[in-house]
């Protein structure tokens, strides 16, 4: 029996372990994970201070972090430019006209006097701020010779997430290879989605026309306006009649030259002559 008892009661206290131990790992280790709100720029976003319990004594603190930590809400009262385009909402704040700059992690705080002192509980949230694409800056040739290598390039610095690029000529766009996820590519030219680069390896008079450019993401698009590139033949009569003429120059000052060293104009004895009778000449006058 008292085997038995003994057995039984290492049984219990076993069990009692097993259950203990995973309490402690499902409640006692775990952490909140920090929330992401994605908002549209200009559209309205709302910071929710999720974990604190909000009591009458309660005092609550919204902070900006960054590399300089700002009040946004401090003293029961908004702070900056939050005063004009955002109010509370019970702990919350609900952003009105989300701009860009709002972009970035945010922190409430509430301390709540206890027993113990002030308790403090916190949460973070990480606004992120989608924009549409500005009118790309687009870099187009107004001319290139033929057979040369052409690179034509398109680029956007506002939108947000990064926007994909488009090429268009003469207001037709410009499809390659749907195979590839970067770059297409066809005959002619090879376009990179991603860097909005167009390149042609070898240009054609046929690639003459107006290019345009469009920026696209999830938010909007925008194209910057047409620009002409013109693509001409090499003038191969035109540059060796050039180098011929100029070779008939050189040709006749050589002969110039060697006739007037045969003359004798360029003699030693010529130049001093020269030389003494210009010296003397102010004498005679």
């Amino acid at each position: 029996m008292a085997r038995r008892s003994r057995h039984r009661l290492l049984l219990l206290l076993l069990r009692y372990l097993v259950v203990a131990l995973g309490y402690h790992k499902t409640c006692g280790v775990s952490a909140p994970k920090d929330q992401v709100i994605t908002a549209i720029e200009y559209q309205e976003a709302v910071l929710t201070c999720k974990y604190p319990k909000k009591t009458m004594s309660s005092r609550l603190e919204w902070k900006k972090l960054g590399k300089s930590v700002s009040f946004v809400y401090y003293q029961q009262a908004l702070k900056g430019d939050f005063k004009d385009r955002a109010q509370m909402m019970d702990f919350s704040i609900r952003i009105k006209n989300v701009t860009r700059a709002d972009a970035g992690k945010y922190r409430c705080e509430v301390s709540t006097p206890s027993e113990q002192g002030q308790t403090l509980e916190e949460d973070t949230v990480t606004l992120e701020v989608l924009v549409a694409p500005g009118v790309p800056s687009c870099e187009v040739p107004n001319s290139a010779l033929s057979g040369t290598v052409v690179e034509l390039r398109c680029q956007d610095k506002e939108g947000n997430p990064a926007p994909e690029y488009t090429w268009f000529k003469d207001g037709i766009r410009l499809v390659g290879n749907l195979k590839l996820d970067i770059q297409s590519t066809n005959s002619s030219y090879t376009m990179n989605t991603k860097t909005g680069t167009l390149q042609f390896n070898t240009v054609s008079k046929l690639d003459s026309g107006e290019y345009s450019c469009e920026a696209r993401n999830s938010i909007g698009s925008r194209r910057c306006q047409g620009r002409r590139m013109q693509v001409d033949d090499l003038n191969v009569s035109g540059i060796i009649a050039a180098v011929v003429v100029v070779a008939l120059v050189i040709s006749i000052c050589a002969l110039g030259v060697c006739y007037a060293q045969r003359k004798g104009y360029f003699s030693i004895e010529n130049i001093l002559d020269d030389m003494q009778v210009s010296d003397e000449a102010p004498w005679q006058t």
